[in-house]
């Protein structure tokens, strides 16, 4: 039996009514979903960028919003979090320490109640954060779009597409 050709397929679809068949089980999901992501629910996760823990991510769906990444970063004394390489775009608000972020070779120094922002740039950027107290912890509660299903993981990076976004 001869497989269907593409044009075939999409004769036999409707895509309006595909469009209203998605919208009705997004809406039937969004029921189901939370409104209030508890913290103290949230297990850290250890990675290449340090101590993580994620509010909202591209695999967690059973939120309301699935339009951001929200994690809480920690820093431990005197120690940094992993390089980055990505397109820009991150807000990062300094919940409690101090210390610095290297953006493409520059150093931005921060302190508690700061907001870092990640620029946008056409090749990318590189950063990478530091915590310069030797006695406590830096937290950082990181936000940008969720561009992951839209565009990708690399988000449309041309430097992403040299090196691996997060490394």
């Amino acid at each position: 039996m001869k497989a269907k050709s593409r044009t075939e397929i999409l004769k036999s679809m409707n895509l309006y009514e595909e469009l209203i068949k998605l919208r009705d089980a997004q809406r039937e999901k969004k029921k189901k979903s939370i409104f209030l992501v508890r913290g103290d629910e949230l297990p850290w996760e250890i990675n290449p960028q340090g101590k993580m823990r994620w509010y909202l991510h591209p695999s967690i769906d059973d939120t309301v919003i699935q339009t951001l990444m929200v994690y809480l970063q920690e820093i431990p004394p005197g120690s940094r979090g992993g390089k980055q390489k990505c397109q820009g775009g991150t807000v990062i608000y300094v919940v409690e320490g101090k210390g610095h972020t290297v953006i493409n070779g520059v150093t931005h120094t921060w302190k508690r109640d700061d907001v870092v922002q990640l620029p946008i740039g056409p090749e990318g950027i590189e950063f990478q954060h530091f915590n310069d107290d030797s006695k406590q912890p830096a937290h950082l509660i990181c936000a940008e779009p969720n561009l992951v299903h839209a565009m990708g993981m690399d988000r449309g990076s041309v430097a992403a597409r040299k090196e691996a976004i997060w490394q």
